[in-house]
């Protein structure tokens, strides 16, 4: 252990994935609580997996991101280590935590890579951060970002991603291709209970329709669970239907909640949603996901030092 001074970690918690073909099933175990999946299911997920490479390549670009974040911190001159932990695969937050102690690491500023709070993804992963600091927290000081969704260089940075997504289209009609914003669905039971998760994925696509200047666009949600109740709408599939009834020919699919590539996008939207539009008769394109992109990382930057320069000056 490295000691003496303070050394502050940031932590970037994300929902983890799996990173190899063997870890897809105990992944979604752990996922469901160790609840058994039926074999049906589990072969259609793993199959899923199958078709975009075997495995996520999450891990791999929250890893990236770390490290172009860490480095462009020290060109700032905030001399940070950036770690990640993942809520349902390794490295876990509990992981990632232990780590910290071990470097010495005695200031942690967490941030979640999902924009848009909800109790089952940033609540989930700070629970298990609250869980791991009564193991391994001793002395910590722990701060949160906080909430990011309306960050304006995060809004400009899906702008780019939008921008580059109409270049795919001829140029004489860009103007006229319609924008779905797609975000990922959560039971209506918990909006109902207060989760702010709607609220704010609204604000974010009015913000950045606001930045596009005029657009046709609307808002719609994905890969909703297989559990009972109610989920948000539109689903993506029935405005893909209205667009196909209004007799649109293209459509823009841009990934609103999620800032890195994984199986919802790879496979949910890339193949799943790909081939239903086209069943439609409609030319599909997804925007690329912000990933490692220098905007987004520099919105990062910006998020993470206004909240140092807040509490620890």
């Amino acid at each position: 252990m490295v000691t003496g001074g303070n050394l502050t970690g940031i932590l970037l918690m994300a929902f983890g994935a799996p990173d190899s073909p063997e870890a897809v099933e105990p992944f979604l175990r752990k996922l469901l609580g160790n609840r058994p999946l039926p074999e049906p299911v589990l072969a259609k997920i793993k199959e899923r997996y199958n078709l975009i490479g075997g495995k996520s390549p999450l891990l791999e670009i929250t890893q990236t991101q770390a490290f172009k974040l860490e480095e462009k911190l020290k060109q700032r001159g905030k001399s940070c280590r950036v770690y990640t932990g993942m809520c349902y695969w390794h490295p876990f937050i509990e992981e990632a935590l232990a780590q910290m102690v071990e470097d010495g690491i005695n200031r942690v500023l967490a941030l979640s890579l999902s924009p848009h709070y909800s109790r089952v993804s940033t609540g989930a992963y700070l629970r298990q951060l609250e869980a791991a600091l009564d193991r391994y927290g001793g002395s910590l000081q722990v701060t949160r970002a906080g909430d990011w969704y309306d960050h304006p260089l995060y809004i400009q940075a899906l702008a780019e991603k939008v921008g580059e997504g109409l270049r795919q289209f001829p140029e004489d009609v860009r103007a006229e291709v319609p924008l779905v914003f797609s975000a990922h669905s959560v039971p209506l039971e918990h909006i109902e209970g207060g989760d702010p998760y709607l609220e704010q994925v609204e604000k974010t696509a009015s913000a950045l329709a606001e930045t596009l200047g005029e657009v046709q666009w609307q808002l719609a949600f994905q890969s909703k669970g297989a559990g009972k109740g109610r989920w948000l709408e539109p689903e993506v599939e029935k405005v893909l239907e209205q667009l196909r009834d209004q007799g649109k020919k293209n459509v823009l699919l841009v990934p609103l909640s999620f800032v890195s590539d994984h199986v919802e996008t790879l496979y949910d939207m890339d193949i799943a949603l790909k081939e239903y539009a086209r069943s439609l008769g409609l030319n599909f394109v997804r925007c690329s996901t912000l990933n490692d992109s220098p905007a987004f990382i520099e919105a990062l930057v910006q998020i993470i030092e206004q909240k140092l320069d807040q509490e620890w000056k």
